[in-house]
C-alpha cells in the first residue's frame, strides 16, 4: 500500500500547480504561441513584403518596362497611364493587348548582352 500514498502526493502537488507554481497552464501554451511566431515571421512576413513591393512596382511601370503577366505571357510595356487599372502591352512585332494592371506577376529585368558574351563558351573540337 505505500505505492498508493507517493500517487496521492503526486496528484496533490498537480492540483496545486505543480512543480512550477501557477506557470504549468502558460507553459502549455507557450509551445503553440512559439510555433504561430515562427511560423508570423518564415511565412507570413515575408509574403506581406512581396506584395507590397509587386504594388510599388506596378503602380510605377513605364512604357518600354518588360512585364510577364499571370497566364506567362512576356510583352512589352507600350502605354501605362498612372492610376489606370488597363495597361497597353506588345507582345509581338505589332500585336498589342490590354491587360489589366493586377494581372501583372512580375517586371522582368534584361541581362545586357555583354555580360553574356564576357564567358566564352567551350566548344568540343569535330574529330
Amino acid at each position: 500500500m505505500n505505492f498508493l500514498i507517493s500517487s496521492a502526493h503526486a496528484q496533490d502537488a498537480a492540483a496545486q500547480g505543480g512543480p512550477l507554481g501557477g506557470l504549468g497552464q502558460f507553459a502549455s501554451i507557450l509551445p503553440i504561441v512559439l510555433v504561430f511566431g515562427v511560423f508570423y515571421f518564415l511565412l507570413m512576413r515575408p509574403q506581406q513584403q512581396r506584395q507590397k513591393q509587386l504594388k510599388a512596382t506596378l503602380s510605377a511601370l513605364r512604357r518600354g518596362d518588360r512585364v510577364v503577366t499571370a497566364g506567362g505571357i512576356v510583352g512589352v510595356v507600350q502605354k501605362a497611364k498612372e492610376g489606370a487599372a488597363e495597361i497597353e502591352v506588345e507582345i509581338a512585332a505589332g500585336v498589342r493587348v490590354l491587360v489589366l494592371r493586377d494581372t501583372i506577376s512580375s517586371v522582368v529585368s534584361d541581362v545586357p548582352a555583354a555580360a553574356n558574351d564576357s564567358v566564352p563558351e567551350k566548344r568540343a573540337a569535330k574529330p
